[in-house]
């Protein structure tokens, strides 16, 4: 009986278990430095570092490096699988008399939960190769950044549009009951499903378009990375090009997702959109959300300029902007873009939590470094978000959350050091920064160790400072919503101590 690549899979595993080809050993035994040009695309100093690692080594050269490897010593590292049957399977094939290559990329992949190996095509990165129009793309930044932008907490049923190399799939197998996976290619499905048979994982694959397999379904949570290219509406390669006009992909995902989640269920989409002359593109990706039904936090993580995101884009799918041909194409692309009036393209995380209210939205700019995971952080984000429906913030004890810092920014100035900002900072996380006002700074001292509830602070505030205690309680309410969304305050925990009353009039002083 021929060998299939779904049924090589016990063996390949069992392979790679006795040769220890999982992420924390791979780590260890290439060092540092050969590990992180393994990342960067550069194969001689991984093969230097491999050659004294036995088996293990054999792996690396066949299945990252994709080096020619003598026939017998890849028999030995693929033990129990045969030579014959990893050539039948469509593992390896026999590249000389007495050599073989890998045919697909396997790699071991920490996804939280432990190794898990991810199957995909071969990108070029140590040996050149074709981009086919179906290639199935493997573990890259985009991959890796969702996998870190979802959350993790338990799920039942759990959704992968597009799921391509089963990456997400099985990440989300760690937190869920159950995972779907879809996407329009036959050739994904066949390697998600090998992805899935290796980590011996059962998904439901489901062969489609978009949403059309999982029609009239509902999941606690969606993740996916579609074929979000900004491009001319056509389709090269169906891991990146959805054959919709511009950010049509984005549109798409985000107006149908809502009606596939459950009441409280999440998603988080990778999703890119336009900036397009005299509109706001938080305006822009915000209509594409109900009035009704649907929260939504939208993170814009990048902007990239149209040359540089079609310079990108050309090279990802193998052609040289430079020649005759890729020069053709560029021209074509931008001048597309110019007849949109686009000046740059926005990319980044969509996040969507299903309710029974009235929408709210909230899009804005996450550029500047942060701790992950972020998954986590949008779940707390729709807690907090529900909690500000729920309560009245008058009313509410608030503590500073311990990670907020005070910062005080001077210049110098005619007369010495001169104030120029204050701001509170939030250490963790996506570590948002907030302009304050001397009274603001006040008003947060008064919060730590805490005890009163905002009006009453504003009201010990007001009198301090001879100010309308009713305006100050609009304009106090409003920061405090601000910093509240973005955690670095928080409602006060019970069972804390509460300070005498002496202790706000003391700390309100400093201004």
């Amino acid at each position: 009986m021929t060998a299939t690549l779904l049924s090589a899979c016990p063996l390949l595993r069992a392979a790679f278990l006795r040769c220890h080809y999982d992420a924390d050993s791979l780590l260890e035994a290439l060092g540092d430095a050969a590990h992180a040009a393994l990342g960067r695309g550069e194969p001689a100093p991984v093969r230097m570092a491999a050659r004294d690692l036995g088996e293990l080594g054999t792996l690396v050269r066949l299945f990252l490096l994709v080096d020619d490897v003598d026939v017998r010593d890849a028999a030995a590292a693929l033990a129990p699988l045969s030579i014959d049957d990893a050539v039948d399977a469509t593992i390896v094939t026999r590249s000389g008399p007495d050599v073989v290559r890998a045919l697909v990329d396997i790699r071991p992949l920490d996804t939280g939960t432990g190794t898990r190996w991810v199957v995909s095509d071969l990108d070029g990165s140590m040996r050149p190769a074709p981009t086919a129009p179906d290639h199935v793309l493997g573990v890259g930044q985009a991959s890796l950044s969702l996998l870190r932008g979802t959350p993790t907490r338990p799920a039942e049923h759990v959704l992968d549009v597009g799921t391509g190399c089963g990456v997400q799939a099985v990440h989300a197998a760690g937190y869920a009951r159950s995972v779907t996976g879809t996407d329009i290619s036959p050739r994904s499905m066949l390697l998600a499903a090998a992805t899935a048979a290796l980590n011996e994982m059962t998904l439901e694959l489901l062969q489609g378009s978009w949403f059309e397999p999982v029609a009239g379904r509902r999941f606690d949570r969606i993740v996916a990375n579609p074929p979000f290219v900004v491009g001319l509406g056509t389709v090269d390669h169906s891991y990146r090009d959805s054959g919709l006009d511009l950010d049509g992909a984005s549109k798409l995902m985000v107006e149908q997702t809502p009606a596939h989640l459950e009441p409280g269920g999440i998603a988080v989409i990778l999703a890119s959109w336009v900036h397009v002359k005299g509109e706001d593109w938080r305006s822009r990706v915000a209509s594409w959300l109900p009035d009704h039904g649907v929260d939504a936090w939208i993170l814009q993580r990048d902007v990239a300029d149209p040359a540089l995101y079609v310079g990108t884009w050309l090279r990802d799918g193998g052609v040289d902007p430079r020649d005759e041909a890729g020069s053709t194409r560029a021209q074509m692309w931008l001048e597309h873009f110019a007849a949109a009036e686009v000046t740059g393209i926005g990319f980044g995380f969509v996040y969507l939590r299903k309710t029974d209210l009235p929408s709210d939205v909230l899009a804005e700019d996450l550029r500047h470094a942060f701790d992950d995971p972020l998954g986590d952080e949008a779940v707390d984000y729709f807690d907090r978000l529900a909690f500000s429906r729920e309560h009245d913030y008058a009313d509410t004890v608030f503590e500073l959350d311990p990670a907020t810092a005070l910062e005080r920014v001077y210049l110098p100035g005619d007369e010495g050091w001169s104030l120029e900002v204050t701001r509170v900072h939030r250490g963790n996380g996506p570590n948002w920064q907030h302009e304050i006002d001397d009274l603001g700074a006040a008003l947060l001292a008064g919060m730590n160790p805490g005890g009163l509830t905002l009006c009453e602070l504003v009201e010990l505030l007001a009198a301090a400072h001879g100010i309308d205690e009713t305006a100050l309680l609009d304009a106090s309410s409003t920061l405090v919503a601000g910093l509240h969304r973005h955690g670095l305050v928080r409602p006060r925990r019970a069972g804390g101590p509460v300070p005498a009353a002496e202790t706000f009039s003391a700390t309100s002083q400093d201004r």
